[in-house]
């Protein structure tokens, strides 16, 4: 016997499209921070000054988004009140906007240091931050995909891979070190591209946040098991 009232459904079929909205607007900041990188890039590519301070005031719009975002979930919490994997979806939703905001952050000072690498002559081991980069931005795009399909075998993935992001820097790490080493001139120029290829790699750090999200949404426990951190510059 169905004992689900008409106003009880029209409660939960609006939940849903308010969730769904709100999954909709974190996605589009999601691709607009990956955007944000792929921009950032093509500056530092084309040693394009204005381009890249183009990508800094663009990081306004992320802001945005994030505020939005925030006063959506706690409308949310506060009209709807949820429980269990509901809570966990409007939560997870604050996490991964704000993660979303500090991948922008970090395009826009690729874009900064791409500006102060324009001063100097161009550094032959800048192209190898191209890899990087474009790993970074798969990552973003994937583990947004795995949000929005609620795929946290997705997510694992992504989380997974970062370890091969840590990789690529490492090695672009040793690199640059080894350059400045060889030609002092080029000090401050690799500084820079130092500078860039950590902002990068935390970005990937910020995908593997998300995807952490989207796995405790999907299971209601945190991602537990130990994964290869390739980042050796520390050591």
């Amino acid at each position: 016997m169905n004992t689900t009232t008409p106003a009880h459904d029209h409660i939960v079929k609006s939940y849903d499209e308010e969730l769904k909205r709100l999954t909709g607007e974190i996605h589009r900041m999601g691709e607009l921070a990956a955007a944000q990188l792929d921009a950032a890039m093509d500056a530092l590519g084309k040693r394009d000054s204005r381009a890249a301070q183009r990508v800094v005031d663009n990081d306004d719009a992320l802001d945005s988004h994030e505020r939005e975002i925030s006063q959506d979930v706690l409308r949310l919490l506060a009209l709807r009140q949820p429980m269990a994997r509901d809570l966990r979806e409007i939560l997870a939703a604050l996490r991964i906007a704000s993660d979303i905001e500090r991948i922008g952050d970090y395009a826009a000072n690729v874009a900064k240091r791409s500006m102060a690498l324009n001063l100097a002559a161009p550094v032959p081991l800048a192209g190898g931050l191209g890899p990087l980069a474009r790993m970074a931005s798969r990552l973003v795009r994937e583990v947004m995909r795995a949000y929005v399909a609620r795929d946290a075998e997705l997510a694992h993935a992504v989380w997974e891979r970062d370890a091969e992001l840590d990789a690529l820097y490492t090695g672009l790490f040793r690199e640059l070190l080894t350059y400045m080493m060889e030609d002092a001139r080029s000090i401050t120029a690799c500084t820079h591209l130092l500078f860039i290829a950590k902002n990068i790699e935390r970005i990937g750090d910020h995908a593997t946040n998300i995807a952490e999200n989207i796995w405790f949404v999907a299971h209601g426990e945190a991602l537990t098991e130990s994964r290869a951190k390739r980042d050796l510059t520390a050591e």
